[in-house]
């Protein structure tokens, strides 16, 4: 999968691919209606994003970003500069990394928005789960993004699940609650349309 990603990466700029947003709203909206300052959050498959970007300059600075292709952080890093160093980068597969053992602390807050919908097998959303298990506090919260029932059903080459938030709930399991939910119609670089579904849930336990 990390082979896929990287040639992505290296074929297409981070402003040309179809998840990107200049301004990441809804994201920023969530998230700043469940963290705190000081509140340790991961952007799980941040890569590129400019996601990271927006939550520096409103004043969390205990930031995360994760994703499998090195080339993606690697462009956002020169995008940020010298502000890059207050972030931690991590090169890894959310699906088989030991997050228990590759951070200090639990996060306070996990965000993904448009890595889940990509797990079509059984073993990768396992995965998935036992790694934010491992690393997001109870009490935490999870802002999760999917493509919604009405989005595409393939994706940079890819097939993907689409959820609506009842369905990424019950994913999650009863150890989580849901706080908020939100559809957004994403317009692409190419002008064409995207149906997502947000999820915030509070873990319970």
């Amino acid at each position: 999968m990390s082979d896929h990603w990287d040639r992505v990466w290296e074929s297409r700029d981070p402003e040309a691919v179809t998840w990107f947003q200049a301004s990441p709203d809804v994201s920023m909206r969530l998230i700043a209606a469940v963290a705190r300052p000081g509140d340790r959050i991961i952007d799980v498959g941040g890569g590129a994003s400019r996601l990271v970007d927006h939550l520096l300059a409103a004043g969390y600075d205990d930031v995360t970003v994760l994703d499998i292709a090195a080339g993606a952080m690697a462009a956002a890093r020169r995008r940020l500069g010298g502000r890059a160093a207050e972030v931690r980068w991590v090169v890894a597969d959310v699906t088989d990394t030991a997050f228990d053992t590759a951070f200090d602390t639990a996060f306070d807050v996990w965000h993904d928005r448009a890595v889940f919908h990509f797990l079509t097998e059984p073993d990768g959303r396992a995965g998935y789960l036992a790694g934010m298990n491992a690393a997001l506090a109870v009490g935490g919260h999870v802002v999760l993004s999917t493509f919604g029932p009405d989005g595409p059903e393939w994706c940079s080459g890819l097939p993907v699940l689409r959820y609506d938030v009842a369905t990424l709930h019950a994913t999650l399991g009863d150890g989580y609650a849901l706080v908020a939910d939100e559809v957004e119609h994403h317009v692409t670089p190419t002008g064409a349309t995207q149906q997502f579904v947000y999820g915030v849930f509070r873990r319970l336990r």
